[in-house]
C-alpha cells in the first residue's frame, strides 16, 4: 500500500471520529439542525454574507438543493436573507445573530472534546499533528477556526 493509501484511511477513520464529535456537539446545542445544516451556517458564518449559488458551489450541491435548506434555515432563525451592500440589487444569505450564536456553541464543544482528546495522544506526536491537519485543512480550503477567539479567519 501506498504512503497516499495509508494516510488516507488514517484520515477516514479520524473523520469517523470527527464526525462524531461534531454530531453530540450539535445534538447538545440544537437539536432541530442537521450536520449539513450547521455547515451551511458555518460556512456563512465563517466567510460571510454569499451569494445562493456560491454558497451551492462550496457545499457541492446544486442551487435548488442549497434554496432548500436556506428556506429552513430561515424559518429556523439561523439564516437570514438580505439585500447585497455592495449592489444593492441581489440577495445575499447570512448567519443571523442566533446561528453565529449556535456555531459558536457548537465550536466551543468540539474544541473541549477534541481537547480530551489530543490531551490523550503521546505528546511527542502532537506538533506533527498540527503541522499534518494545517496542510491538510489549507489542501482543502478550509477556513482556520478558533474557539479560543471563536472567530474564523477568512482565507
Amino acid at each position: 500500500m501506498s504512503d497516499v493509501d495509508d494516510l488516507t484511511d488514517a484520515v477516514l477513520t479520524a473523520s469517523r471520529l470527527l464526525v462524531a464529535v461534531s454530531a453530540r456537539s450539535l445534538a447538545a446545542v440544537e437539536e432541530t439542525l442537521t450536520l449539513p445544516q450547521l455547515r451551511m451556517v458555518v460556512l456563512l458564518d465563517s466567510r460571510g454574507p454569499m451569494k445562493l449559488t456560491a454558497l451551492a458551489d462550496l457545499l457541492e450541491v446544486n442551487p435548488s438543493t442549497a434554496k432548500r435548506m436556506i428556506d429552513r434555515l430561515i424559518t429556523s432563525g439561523m439564516v437570514d436573507r438580505e439585500q447585497n451592500p455592495a449592489t444593492k440589487r441581489e440577495v445575499v444569505v447570512v448567519a443571523s445573530p442566533a446561528g453565529r450564536r449556535v456555531v459558536n456553541e457548537v465550536m466551543a464543544r468540539r474544541r473541549a472534546e477534541i481537547s480530551t482528546i489530543v490531551a490523550r495522544m503521546p505528546e511527542h506526536l502532537r506538533h506533527g499533528l498540527v503541522e499534518a491537519l494545517t496542510a491538510f485543512t489549507d489542501a482543502g480550503d478550509e477556513p482556520r477556526w478558533s474557539a479560543r477567539d471563536e472567530t474564523p479567519t477568512p482565507r
